[in-house]
């Protein structure tokens, strides 16, 4: 009943917007490509951990549950973040701060969403339940708050942007395994350079908003493409830990391998320019590397 009524209201403030743009809106609040990349990662655990086949009723519950737990966890981050997105160029148009959806619109969404996901989730087993509710509580009221007070939130963020990878294993398997374990250093090593190149391109408006980003605490990208570099490296050689710890073979090993050489142009051109130019390549080529590597892990499965 309450989010029927809070539906109408969001309809209320513009009343000549379209049904169309309305499920627009609430489809951009549920931050779809973020929801992908999790839900890839996610994947990548489930078919680690299935090395003895692969069960798809469990697979989909996993994977469905997933999205839902990460799209309202990304709704409930544009309802936290509201205040400051409106002071932002890059989201000063998202449904919240321009008024197309209500707050109170969007923090029933969120909460549904979340709760649809644990629901499915809690079919899956109790230890994947739990690390879902432990991701979305990390972001949520560990991450999200820390982005106004210091750098190292990029670094707590990947904890709960690893953790669906180890979600993924623990789905497939109950239990907390080796391949797990990589899986979700591979992820958290991924998103540092992911996150720093994107806090390097819109550095003017996270310092608008009063967020303490990298870039804007040490304005000069030193550090930022220093860090870039360094955490690529380190993810390159966290891919091959898969293979060397038995868990995947060689077909990984060589997708991991090539993919990651592939990664480290970008972010070697990055760390000489520090131009916003070769930070786009970054981002670029860090959302192609996760679905490379879970394709890499689905041929290992497949072939061997």
């Amino acid at each position: 009943m309450s989010s029927t009524i809070s539906l109408e209201k969001t309809r209320e403030l513009q009343p000549g917007s379209s049904q169309k743009t309305l499920l627009n809106d609430y489809w951009e609040l549920a931050k779809p490509e973020i929801t992908l990349l999790v839900v890839i990662a996610s994947l990548a655990g489930f078919l680690v951990g299935s090395s003895a086949g692969i069960n798809i009723t469990l697979l989909a519950l996993t994977l469905a549950g997933t999205a839902l737990c990460s799209a309202g966890g990304g709704v409930l981050n544009h309802y936290i973040e509201r205040h400051h997105d409106a002071r932002m160029r890059r989201t000063a148009q998202r449904p919240l701060p321009a008024g197309r959806i209500s707050p109170r619109a969007a923090l029933s969404y969120g909460v549904v969403l979340i709760c649809l996901g644990l629901g499915l989730l809690a079919w899956v087993n109790r230890l994947t339940l739990l690390l879902a509710a432990f991701t979305i509580v990390l972001y949520l009221f560990a991450y999200t708050p820390l982005k106004r007070r210091t750098t190292l939130n990029t670094l707590v963020g990947t904890v709960p942007g690893a953790l669906p990878a180890l979600g993924g294993f623990t789905a497939s398997t109950g239990t907390l395994g080796v391949g797990g374990w990589v899986l979700f250093a591979i992820l958290a090593f991924w998103q540092m350079p992911h996150f720093l190149a994107l806090a390097w391109m819109y550095r003017k408006d996270y310092a608008r908003a009063g967020y303490q980003m990298l870039p804007v605490v040490q304005p000069d990208g030193s550090a930022t493409t220093r860090q870039t570099f360094v955490y690529t490296l380190l993810l390159v050689g966290a891919s091959v830990l898969p293979t060397l710890l038995d868990v995947t073979g060689w077909v990984y090993l060589t997708g991991a391998l090539l993919t990651g050489a592939w990664f480290l142009i970008p972010t070697t051109a990055f760390l000489m320019t520090r131009t916003t130019k070769d930070a786009r390549r970054v981002v670029r080529a860090s959302i192609v590397y996760i679905p490379a590597l879970v394709i890499a892990i689905a041929f290992d499965r497949w072939l061997l």
